[in-house]
C-alpha cells in the first residue's frame, strides 16, 4: 500500500519528498492515539529490529526533553556516537530522529519509511508508531554506541516501550493525557513505570514518588534508584552544583545551560542513569561539564536575542506552567508580559491559567488550527472564569496575536509565548521571517 501521489520509484530508491510520506503516515490509523504494543510488536520482529546497542528510555510527565537533550550532549562530549528520538516536533519532523547531534535527512527518513511500509504489510500503524520503528531502524544502521529514546505518552504501552531499555529514566509523574493514563498519580505513575525491566537500572528522579512506582519496580525486580535515598544534587555556589550518589560524588559542576533551578533535578538524573552504564558507557568529569553547558531544547525556555525579551514555551499542562511562572520570577523585574496564549482543549487549561495568573498582564489569547485545539472563545471563558477577562485579547490566529505584542510591548517588556507546541512553533516561524525582513531593510 502506497501514498497517493507516491510511485514506486519514490519508495524504493529513497528519493526525499517528506511530505507526502508525512501525509501517508497521518492516513494509516483511525486514531492519532491508540495505545497497544502489539502492532509494533509485529512489525519489528518482521524488520528484524534487534538493536545491540545499550538503550536510554526516558518517561515523565515533564522533563523528558531536558534530560534526553543533557544525556545526548554529555554522550557527545565523551566522543560516543548517539542516536536521539523525541516528539513532538517544533518546526520539522527531522528534529524527531537525531544521529550524532544532526537531524535526519528528508533522504535518510525517507528510505527508513520504506523499509516499515514495506514491513507493515496489510496490517494498519498510528503515526508515531510508523516513525519510532522507522527511527530505531535507521538507528540499527548507523553503528551508534549508544541511543536515547523518549516515550510519547504514559510508557507501559507507548510504541517505545517495544524496545527493551538497558537503563529507564522517569523524570516526573504529574497530571497530563489523563483520558488515557488514569485520574490519579497511581495510575500515571503505574503507566509510566511500564518501561522499567527487570534486572535493569531504573533512574527515578521524581522527590514524590507515587506508592505504584515503587511496588512495580520491586515487583519485577528492577533496580530502582531515586533522587534523595539513593542520589541528589546540592546547589554549593551561584555557579556551582554537586552530584551525590550511593556510589560517589561530582563536585565543581557548572549549572546546565538550560535555564531553571529544577533543572539540576533532570541533570542528577542524567548523571544517575550514566553512572548505572559506566561500564559500557564511561564518561569523564570533564564530558559530564561539557555536556551541561552545550544541552540545548528549542522552545523551553527559549529567550531571544534583543528587547523587549520574547520568550518561548511549550508548557502546557500545570505541572510545566508552575515551572515557567518560577523561571518568570527569577528573571529581574522589568515592565509588562504579554503572554500570547492558545492551548489544546484536551489540556488542563484552566490550572495552566491558575498557575500562570500572577506573571501575566496581558492575555493575548488566539485558536489553534488543529482538530483538538481550543477556540479564542475558549480561552476568553476560562480566563473569565478566573476573573482575568478583563485582562484579555482575542485573535484569530497566534501569529495575529504575536504581531500584536510586537507592535504594543515596550522595549522593558516581556512577550511570552506559550500554552503547546503549536502556538510556539506558529510565533516562532514569524518571529524568524520577521528577524529575516529586519535584517534585509537594515542591509
Amino acid at each position: 500500500m502506497m501514498a497517493i501521489g507516491m510511485t514506486s520509484n519514490n519508495v524504493g530508491h529513497g528519493v526525499p519528498d517528506l511530505p507526502n510520506w508525512l501525509r501517508h503516515l497521518e492516513s494509516l490509523h483511525p486514531k492519532t492515539i491508540d495505545l497497544s504494543l502489539d502492532r509494533v510488536a509485529e512489525v519489528r520482529h518482521r524488520l528484524d529490529l534487534n538493536p545491540s546497542f545499550p538503550i536510554i528510555t526516558v518517561a515523565g510527565t515533564n522533563g523528558k526533553g531536558s534530560t534526553c537533550a543533557m544525556l545526548e550532549a554529555v554522550l557527545l562530549a565523551a566522543g560516543y556516537r548517539v542516536g536521539l528520538y523525541t516528539s513532538p516536533h517544533l518546526l520539522r519532523y527531522n528534529e524527531r530522529v537525531r544521529i550524532n547531534g544532526e537531524e535526519a535527512s528528508d533522504e535518510a527518513l525517507c528510505e527508513a519509511f520504506a523499509a516499515v511500509e514495506q514491513a507493515r504489510g496489510e496490517g494498519s500503524l498510528t503515526y508515531f508508531e510508523f516513525g519510532t520503528l522507522a527511527a530505531v531502524w535507521l538507528f540499527a544502521r548507523a553503528g551508534l554506541d549508544a541511543v536515547i529514546l523518549e516515550v510519547g505518552l504514559g510508557g507501559r504501552l507507548d510504541a517505545v516501550n517495544a524496545f527493551d531499555t538497558d537503563c529507564a529514566v522517569l523524570t516526573s509523574v504529574d497530571f497530563d493525557h489523563m483520558d488515557y493514563l488514569g485520574d490519579s498519580r497511581l495510575a500515571i505513575g503505574y503507566e509510566k513505570a511500564g518501561i522499567f525491566r527487570a534486572g535493569k537500572p531504573a533512574v527515578c528522579g521524581e522527590f514524590d514518588v507515587p506508592y505504584s512506582v515503587l511496588a512495580h519496580a520491586e515487583k519485577i525486580g528492577a533496580d530502582l534508584r531515586r533522587i534523595g535515598p539513593d542520589f541528589g544534587y546540592d546547589g554549593l555556589e551561584p555557579n556551582q552544583w554537586r552530584f551525590t550518589s550511593r556510589d560517589g560524588l561530582r563536585l565543581m559542576l557548572p549549572y546546565p545551560a538550560l535555564r531553571g533551578a529544577y533543572q539540576l533535578g533532570n541533570a542528577s538524573a542524567c548523571l544517575a542513569a550514566l553512572e548505572q552504564l559506566r561500564s559500557r558507557l564511561p564518561v569523564a568529569h570533564d564530558d559530564i561539564r561539557r555536556g551541561l553547558l552545550e544541552a540545548v531544547v528549542p522552545g523551553r525556555f527559549q529567550v531571544l536575542p534583543g528587547r523587549p525579551q520574547r520568550i518561548f514555551d511549550v508548557a502546557h499542562n500545570p505541572h510545566a506552567a508552575k515551572a515557567l511562572a518560577e523561571n518568570l520570577r527569577a528573571m529581574p523585574p522589568t515592565g509588562k508580559t504579554f503572554a500570547v496564549f492558545s492551548m489544546l482543549r484536551d489540556k488542563d487549561i484552566a490550572g495552566v491559567v491558575r498557575a500562570m495568573k500572577e506573571q501575566v498582564d496581558l492575555w493575548l489569547v488566539a485558536g489553534i488550527g488543529q482538530p483538538r485545539g481550543a477556540s479564542a472563545e475558549e480561552l476568553l471563558r476560562v480566563l473569565e472564569q478566573e476573573g482575568l477577562v478583563k485582562h484579555a485579547e482575542a485573535f484569530p490566529s497566534v501569529a495575529e496575536a504575536y504581531r500584536h505584542a510586537c507592535a504594543k510591548a515596550a522595549e522593558d517588556d516581556k512577550i511570552l509565548v506559550f500554552g503547546s507546541f503549536y502556538t510556539v512553533a506558529e510565533a516562532m516561524i514569524l518571529a524568524s521571517s520577521l528577524s529575516d525582513l529586519k535584517n534585509q531593510c537594515e542591509k
